[in-house]
C-alpha cells in the first residue's frame, strides 16, 4: 500500500516509520521547505518509548535527552517541595520503559534520521495541501501550485490547524480556556546557582503554574508557564510575546523560575484553547492523526505521546484488517477511548495546578504530600493507567 503522510512533524514521522517496518510505501509531504522544529522541551514518558523502541528509534532520541531524577511539585514562590517521587527506577521496574526530557527539535531530527535511513527519498518538502479527494480505491492529494499525490490512503497529521481535518469536518471551533503560555530555554551556564532541579517540577500558584526540567544531557534549561488570563490571543506555537510581560506573570517566584525567563534570546507566548472529541476521524481514503484529531492541552505533558501511540496503532490496524474500511474503524476504536480519557486528565490537572483559594491549596496539596510521604507507590499507581499503557502489546 502506498501511504501519503500529511505533515512531517512527531505524529508523521513516527506514522511513517510504523507504516515502513509493516512493508508499505510511504511518502510524507510537508509544507515548510525543511523538516526541522521549532520550539522547546517535551517529556516522554514511558508509554511512548515504548512505541520508539519497537520502532526501532529509541537509541537515537535518547542520545540527547536527559532523564530527570523525580519528579517533584513546589510552591512557585518559595520552591518547597510538596512532593517528590523517584523516576528513574520506577520508570523501567514499574512502567517498562525510560521516561525523559528531549528537545523537539531533537526528537524530530532522530526520526528524520532513521526514515531517511530506512527509506531514503521519502520526504518531499515545500508542498502545502489544498484539499484531497476520494477517487474509487485511490485518494489524490492536491498541493498549491498545481501539484498532486495518488496513494491508497491518507494520513492528516497536519497538526492543530489541520487542513485535512477542515475538510473532512467543516471549520475548526475550538473554546478558549481561559488560559495562556509561555515557553522559552536557556542554557544551564547562564542561570547561575538558579539552575532548576534535575527533575520534572511542577511549581504551583494561584491562577498559573509553571513548569521546568533540563534538557540535552542537562546543558539546557526548559520553562513553560501557564497564567489565566481574560483576554484570548492566537493560537500559535511560534507566536511571541514580551519578556517584561513573563516576569511580570511570574513576579516574586522562585527564581529557578524567573531565571530562565531572565536569561532567554527570546519568549514564546500562545493561548490553550479545548476541543471536544471529533464525531469520525475518517473519511474514504483519508484519515487522521495526533493533534490534528486530538489535540492535548499540555497540563499531562501527553501531546507527543498519544500522536507516537496514534502511529503505531494505525499500521497495526491495516496489518490486521482485511480491507481499509475495516482498519479505519478499528484504528478509531481503539484509539479514540484512549485519548479521549488523556484529555479529560489533562483538563482536570489545569483546575489541580491553578488553585486560587488559600482553604482549597491546602485541601488539595497538603494532602498529596502525605500520602507522597506515607505510600508513594500509592502516589505513582495513580500514573499507571498512562505510564504502563503499551500500545505495542495489543
Amino acid at each position: 500500500m502506498h501511504v501519503l503522510v500529511v505533515g512531517g512533524g512527531i505524529g508523521g514521522l513516527t506514522a511513517a516509520l510504523a507504516l515502513e517496518k509493516r512493508g508499505h510505501t510511504v511518502t510524507v509531504v510537508e509544507q515548510s521547505g525543511v523538516i526541522s522544529e521549532v520550539g522547546a522541551g517535551l517529556q516522554l514518558s514511558p508509554n511512548a518509548m515504548k512505541v520508539l523502541n519497537a520502532l526501532g528509534v529509541g537509541a537515537r532520541v535518547m542520545t540527547d535527552a536527559f532523564r530527570p531524577q523525580a519528579a517533584e511539585m513546589r510552591w512557585g514562590r518559595s520552591g518547597r517541595k510538596i512532593f517528590s517521587i523517584p523516576l528513574r527506577k520506577a520508570a523501567m521496574n514499574r512502567w517498562g520503559a525510560e521516561y525523559i526530557h528531549v528537545h523537539r527539535a531533537d526528537l524530530i531530527e532522530a526520526l528524520r534520521a532513521e526514515l531517511a535511513a530506512r527509506a531514503p527519498d521519502s520526504v518531499a518538502l515545500g508542498h502545502r495541501l489544498e484539499r484531497y479527494e476520494n477517487k474509487g480505491d485511490k485518494v489524490v492529494a492536491h498541493f498549491a501550485g498545481g501539484g498532486m499525490v495518488e496513494a491508497d490512503l491518507l494520513v492528516g497529521a497536519d497538526g492543530i490547524h489541520s487542513a485535512v481535518r477542515d475538510q473532512m469536518l467543516g471549520p475548526d471551533k475550538p473554546e478558549f480556556t481561559g488560559c495562556v503560555a509561555w515557553r522559552a530555554t536557556a542554557p544551564v551556564t547562564a542561570l547561575g546557582g538558579h539552575a532548576p532541579p534535575p527533575t520534572a517540577s511542577v511549581w504551583v500558584g494561584p491562577h498559573r503554574h509553571a513548569v521546568t526540567y533540563l534538557l540535552r544531557r542537562g546543558s539546557l534549561a526548559n520553562f513553560v508557564g501557564v497564567v489565566e488570563h481574560k483576554t484570548p490571543g492566537d493560537e500559535s506555537w511560534t507566536a511571541t510575546g514580551a519578556k517584561e510581560q513573563a516576569l511580570k506573570d511570574f513576579k516574586r517566584w522562585h527564581p529557578s523560575v524567573t531565571a530562565i525567563i531572565e536569561a532567554a534570546d527570546s519568549m514564546n507566548r500562545w493561548a490553550l484553547y479545548g476541543r471536544k472529541p471529533l464525531p469520525k476521524w475518517s473519511d474514504g481514503r483519508a484519515t487522521l492523526l495526533g493533534d490534528a484529531c486530538h489535540p492535548m492541552l499540555p497540563f499531562l505533558a501527553q501531546g507527543a505521546a498519544m500522536a507516537i501511540e496514534d502511529a503505531w496503532a494505525l499500521a497495526a490496524c491495516l496489518e490486521t484488517e482485511a480491507d481499509l474500511t475495516a482498519a479505519l474503524a478499528a484504528y478509531e476504536a481503539r484509539r479514540k477511548p484512549r485519548v479521549t480519557r488523556v484529555q479529560q486528565g489533562a483538563r482536570d490537572n489545569s483546575k489541580l495546578y491553578h488553585r486560587g483559594n488559600p482553604i482549597t491549596r491546602f485541601g488539595s496539596y497538603v494532602p498529596m504530600a502525605m500520602a507522597a510521604r506515607a505510600a508513594p507507590e500509592f502516589v505513582r499507581s495513580r500514573l499507571d493507567w498512562i505510564y504502563t499503557y503499551d500500545e505495542t502489546s495489543l
